[in-house]
């Protein structure tokens, strides 16, 4: 059965279509197009009208243009609109209205997408589910997902995210949950908001696209908790509270092990345990409010609570590996946290206890004693405080636990001056200039955590890592 047929695809969007064509996905991107996709002529760093051509020798089924791009036959099949991007969110409007899918859509400062695949791990196991890819959580993301929605999905996931004040609003009501979370508010994109409150406003503004009788499901251990429940009650949703303050969903207890989270929580009333194979208090809260959206859409949360363990993180948020250090000696080894994709205070301080809840290795390195070490890169977009944000790390807890921090960046030599002499590794303006000398600051034994924000570019020192000649696997788990 295809997705879009040019009759179905031209009425959803009021376009004019060109052939009789069937397409069977939806596409932006011709690096990855498959054949029989419907490719989107978007409008960013360059026009994707100057791509159709590639795009249909690549066998693409149409392509949903403004205009016949030049390079292109007269009578190619094409869907024809005023406005491309309008054109996609029409469409994924047209996805949204014509599946009886139950939907939930995802928020918050930190864990989105984690969350999303926590929920695409479990859900999956209940019934035929569909979920945003990678992080396609914005303007185009959100409609794109939508439009890739097979009309007999039954579970469907939506990430949603911002950058700045107005975002979140639309994108909801055009995704139309039945549930609504928010993982957590934290300081993430703060420069564009005058204060943390700001944030929570913008992230409850998922409410409003609620379905009748939707379900919000609030993280009960925020400072900025009331904002939630305040804009949640505004919308007339049901209310589940989840963590360590929670209602239905309360958090008791959290053990770190290291590789992996063992979880006590009450669900309506009745003690529960599960286990997430990746350490982290953060998967532990994520986790609880997969369970209770899992019940609010009407799964089973008692089969999901296991299916959890099945559940990894994606690349850079938190992925533990094995690099070997030396292909001669199974035992010459690095345990790599690679938590590189992202950054802000919050999601800091959670990969630093992580790592030091982690067990380093002795006796098999240049060092007879293994360390734990992390690499931190600047976090971005943090606003006026930013100075002293990255200085206020070297204030949290588990930051006694570690051997050495070596900071990247120019915001991160706050950090570096504040940390103890005895902890204070190396300071190094950019990535580039820590990838040539990785090698000489880890050794085998070690556990290393890799984090900054994305523009740090700190993912360098992991990609470095991974092809310096020797090979890396999947930290080995007791499933």
């Amino acid at each position: 059965m295809s997705l879009w047929t040019a009759a179905d695809a031209a009425a959803a969007t009021g376009g004019t279509a060109q052939g009789a064509w069937q397409a069977n996905g939806v596409s932006i991107d011709t690096r990855t197009i498959q054949p029989g996709d419907l490719f989107v002529a978007l409008k960013a760093e360059r026009d994707g009208h100057d791509f159709v051509a590639g795009a249909l020798a690549k066998g693409a089924a149409a392509a949903l243009v403004s205009h016949v791009p030049d390079g292109v036959a007269a009578d190619a099949p094409l869907l024809i609109v005023p406005d491309v991007l309008a054109a996609l969110e029409t469409l994924g409007r047209a996805g949204r209205a014509r599946t009886n899918a139950r939907v939930v859509a995802v928020t918050g400062s930190v864990g989105k997408t984690s969350t999303k695949e926590m929920l695409r791990e479990v859900l999956a196991r209940q019934g035929r589910t569909h979920a945003a890819e990678a992080s396609y959580n914005n303007h185009w993301g959100v409609p794109l997902t939508l439009a890739r929605m097979a009309q007999d999905t039954e579970f469907a996931i939506v990430e949603i995210g911002m950058n700045h004040p107005g975002e979140i609003a639309p994108l909801s009501r055009m995704a139309r949950p039945h549930v609504a979370m928010i993982t957590t508010v934290a300081a993430a994109h703060l420069e564009a908001f005058d204060d943390l409150a700001g944030i929570a406003r913008e992230k409850a503004a998922i409410f409003e696209g609620l379905e009748p009788g939707g379900a919000a499901i609030v993280n009960a251990d925020l400072d900025t908790t009331f904002i939630l429940l305040d804009a949640a009650r505004a919308a007339g949703a049901r209310i589940v509270t989840f963590g360590a303050g929670g209602d239905a969903y309360r958090l008791d207890g959290v053990q770190l092990n290291n590789d992996c989270t063992v979880v006590r929580a009450t669900i309506a009333g009745d003690p529960a345990v599960f286990k997430i194979l990746s350490a982290g208090r953060h998967f532990a809260m994520n986790g609880l409010a997969v369970l209770a959206a899992v019940d609010a859409l009407g799964g089973d949360a008692g089969l999901a609570a296991p299916d959890l363990a099945r559940w990894r993180p994606p690349a850079g948020r938190g992925t533990r590996e094995v690099i070997d250090l030396d292909s001669a000696d199974e035992d010459c080894t690095l345990d790599l946290i690679d938590d590189a994709f992202n950054a802000n205070p919050t999601s800091m301080a959670a990969a630093l206890e992580v790592l030091a809840a982690s067990t380093p290795r002795d006796g098999v390195g240049c060092i007879a004693k293994g360390r734990r070490i992390a690499i931190l890169g600047d976090m971005l977009e943090l606003g006026a405080d930013e100075v002293e944000m990255h200085r206020a790390l070297a204030d949290l807890p588990h930051i006694a636990a570690l051997t050495s921090v070596h900071c990247v960046g120019p915001r991160m030599r706050a950090l570096w001056e504040a940390l103890p002499r005895a902890q204070r590794g190396q300071w190094f303006e950019g990535a580039d200039d820590l990838v040539l000398r990785v090698h000489g600051v880890i050794d085998a034994g070690d556990v290393l955590l890799v984090k900054g924000s994305k523009g740090s570019k700190v993912s360098k020192i992991v990609d470095s890592l991974r092809r310096s000649g020797r090979k890396s696997r999947p930290q080995e788990r007791d499933d």
